[in-house]
């Protein structure tokens, strides 16, 4: 799918995630980070800071694809709560985590930023995990 006029991806961003799928507002991305099943979405238009930066049918549209891939998460992991937000203290390019989470996690029950070090997701694991969410999406 070509990208927007005017859209990149932050290299943050792009160098901490792996691509999953792109659906029609936001591009799909695996978490680098193997401690946790962790997703981003990132609606593909230019300098979006805010969700209120977008107008009233992208933010709908942005919201049924956060539920999609929650709804997604939730059937491949089994976890027991979703954690998502749209934070952007480290990176301001309007993205939105979500993020599965286990009453035994390393972070549980508190939130996964700031705990510990991540470890990074083997080639192995992560191609397993795409894949599992493309199906899981298709």
């Amino acid at each position: 799918m070509s990208e927007p006029d005017g859209f990149s991806l932050d290299p943050w961003l792009e160098t901490d995630s792996a691509f999953v799928l792109d659906l029609p507002l936001s591009t799909l991305r695996l978490s680098g980070d193997a401690r946790y099943p962790w997703l981003l979405l990132v609606p593909r238009k230019p300098n979006l800071i805010e969700i209120i930066d977008l107008d009233a049918a992208d933010r709908t549209q942005l919201m049924a694809e956060i539920a999609q891939v929650s709804s997604a998460l939730k059937a491949i992991t089994g976890c027991d709560k979703l954690n998502v937000g749209a934070l952007g203290n480290m990176v301001a390019q309007l993205h939105v985590h979500v993020i599965a989470r286990f009453n035994d996690d390393p972070a549980w029950p508190g939130p996964v930023w700031g705990v510990g070090e991540a470890q990074a997701r083997s080639p192995e694991a992560r191609g397993e995990m795409i894949g599992a969410l493309r199906r899981a999406l298709d």
